[in-house]
């Protein structure tokens, strides 16, 4: 009975988790793209929490928007509750899989989008600064793509959701082949430069929007694998049981709470570091560069979300050897578990 409660308890708060920053980030497009009032205006209205006032009060139709949201938002959080106890015997081990294999999912549909995105903007800023764009489509067509936000909705965001299908379809990414990019890349600048005499602004924009995705996007997949450099003056001698106390403790009060600060730090409000350069498209000063600075930001989200993801996994899989009442010692380990689920 004991084991079934922490099961329970343990899987129901990781998907309170999981759900609460997908959660947060819904809110946070409502909010600031969408100009709905949101819970925390709500709060601020009521004066609950010790909020301060609004100066500017909400009236009913925003009041009756923002307690719509926040009873959504309960009634879904809810929900991993619920599961989690109307399915007792489903084991943590099994859930940490499932979170596994959803950070892994955002972490290939971040490397399609990241991808085909670059390599679109990267031919349309070549077309134009060579003034070849208009020849193939068009003035009015090029003056338009001269804009960041046309630019941003009307061909980066449909290649993000394409990226969406493109990652639910082809489900084996290696992150060498983003590694190779980036080298390519580099390398066409110094042949382009010392051989031909020619660089623009848009191929350094490249570079760096690989780049930065190649070093956010992978940490997620490399904690997985165990690559993560780690200071061993004492962890390295440690038994299995040890070892997943420490790994518990640390997903718990610092993996976790780290991605929520960065994001909660980033996306408080409408200024902030990474809400400002996506609501306002923000591009580089580079003259005729890539207009994909304002998605670097987002890179920071990507970055949290997959590491939240996989820290809940990564607990939920430590509580399990934890409770379990098999020696912990001859179970597999979390990378073991992972990697034979993808095998299968």
């Amino acid at each position: 009975m004991h084991r079934i409660n922490t099961s329970i308890v343990a899987r129901s708060l990781a998907y309170m988790m999981v759900s609460g920053v997908f959660l947060y980030l819904f809110n946070n497009y409502l909010v600031y793209w969408q100009e709905l009032p949101g819970t925390f205006d709500l709060f601020s209205h009521y004066g609950y929490f010790g909020l301060e006032p609004l100066s500017n009060q909400l009236n009913d139709h925003q009041i009756f928007q923002a307690w719509t949201q926040l009873i959504v938002y309960l009634m879904t959080l809810s929900l991993g509750v619920a599961y989690s106890a109307l399915t007792p015997d489903r084991s943590m081990e099994d859930d940490s899989i499932r979170f596994a294999q959803l950070a892994a999912y955002i972490i290939r549909f971040s490397f399609w989008w990241v991808f085909l995105v670059g390599f679109a903007d990267m031919v349309i800023s070549f077309l134009r600064v060579e003034n070849f764009l208009e020849f193939w489509v068009g003035e009015t067509l090029t003056q338009q793509l001269g804009r960041p936000i046309f630019r941003g909705t009307y061909v980066h965001y449909p290649l993000i959701v394409l990226s969406l299908v493109i990652a639910f379809r082809f489900k084996n990414v290696n992150f060498s082949w983003l590694a190779l990019m980036v080298v390519l890349s580099e390398f066409l600048i110094v042949i382009t430069r010392f051989v031909f005499s020619y660089e623009q602004a848009y191929m350094g924009d490249l570079v760096r929007f690989w780049y930065a995705a190649l070093f956010l996007f992978a940490s997620a997949h490399t904690l997985v694998e165990e690559g993560h450099v780690r200071v061993d003056v004492l962890y390295a001698g440690f038994g299995r049981r040890k070892k997943a106390w420490f790994d518990s403790i640390g997903s718990a009060f610092f993996g976790i709470p780290l991605c929520w600060v960065i994001l909660m730090q980033g996306m408080g409000g409408r200024g902030n570091s990474i809400n400002s350069p996506l609501l306002s498209f923000e591009v580089s000063q580079s003259g005729y560069g890539m207009y994909v600075k304002y998605l670097m930001a987002a890179f920071l989200i990507v970055y949290s979300v997959s590491m939240m993801i996989q820290f809940v996994s990564y607990l939920l899989f430590n509580i399990s050897q934890l409770s379990g009442s098999k020696n912990i010692e001859d179970q597999p380990s979390y990378k073991e578990l992972v990697n034979a689920e993808k095998v299968s």
